[in-house]
């Protein structure tokens, strides 16, 4: 491992799509301490939310290569939409490109999620989604390929006046459909994507009492602490994640509730 004055513990180089603005806020809330990250937007110029995702897949291994030279431990993916599009089979292949090129380890924020949930043990699950239904409609086959039974979904409502309908959504409609969904008879709650904002409802849902809930976002990071095997992830620390024992003291000194 390279020494370096910040990021000793590990960096991630982190693919964000183009127009995202919560990965890296969230990323940097929940990293550990002594942990870095340095970030490579993934850019398209089609004019479909799924044209573009299915586009940034083209883009995994190029823009990985933004990082030169720079010693990262692992490449992260944070776009989750594009792991639907393309389905299990191509994003393995994906993984082993990427991984075989930049000679580190490459993961998504789905795959992530996958192995996140299996060590929750969780097999029925209820999406919290953000995604419009033209996306909604390749999501929920790509869960259960993995042997997940998604029993419930419902989200926001998309900001379709502000300038991305997911990413400017707020904390207060993702907690409402939290709400809704413990009571949907699932496992665990599954909040997707990584562009909508997920760390303050889950901290709110935690202290309510709420069903078990994980984020990509939040997955992604812990997955990817553990890049050197994260195929093999252990569940030890998982339950602070998930409660937020891990990253709540770090997110409201960055970013203080209103």
């Amino acid at each position: 491992m390279a020494v370096k004055e910040y990021g000793n513990a590990g960096t991630i180089g982190v693919l964000t799509p183009q127009a995202n603005t919560t990965v890296e806020p969230e990323l940097w809330a929940l990293l550990p301490p002594h942990w870095s990250m340095l970030n490579a937007r993934l850019t398209s110029s089609l004019d479909s939310i799924e044209a573009r995702l299915v586009d940034y897949t083209g883009k995994f291994n190029a823009t990985s290569g933004q990082f030169a030279n720079a010693p990262i431990d692992v490449i992260a993916a944070a776009c989750t939409g594009a792991s639907y599009l393309i389905g299990a089979e191509a994003e393995a292949r994906l993984v082993d490109e990427v991984q075989s090129s930049h000679g580190k380890p490459f993961l998504t924020a789905a795959l992530a999620s996958v192995a996140a949930l299996r060590l929750m043990g969780a097999k029925k699950i209820a999406l919290l989604t953000p995604y419009p239904e033209s996306l909604n409609r390749h999501s929920t086959p790509y869960w259960e390929s993995f042997g997940f039974e998604v029993v419930a979904k419902t989200g926001p409502a998309l900001e379709t006046d502000a300038f991305h309908p997911i990413y400017a959504m707020t904390g207060n409609g993702v907690l409402a459909a939290y709400r809704e969904l413990s009571a949907s008879g699932a496992d665990a709650v599954l909040m997707l994507g990584t562009g909508m904002a997920t760390l303050y409802p889950m901290l709110a849902g935690h202290a309510e009492g709420l069903i078990p809930a994980i984020s990509c976002n939040v997955a992604l990071v812990w997955a990817a602490v553990q890049a050197r095997d994260w195929q093999s992830l252990g569940a030890t620390d998982l339950p602070d994640w998930l409660s937020g024992a891990r990253w709540q003291d770090r997110l409201k000194l960055m970013y203080p509730p209103a």
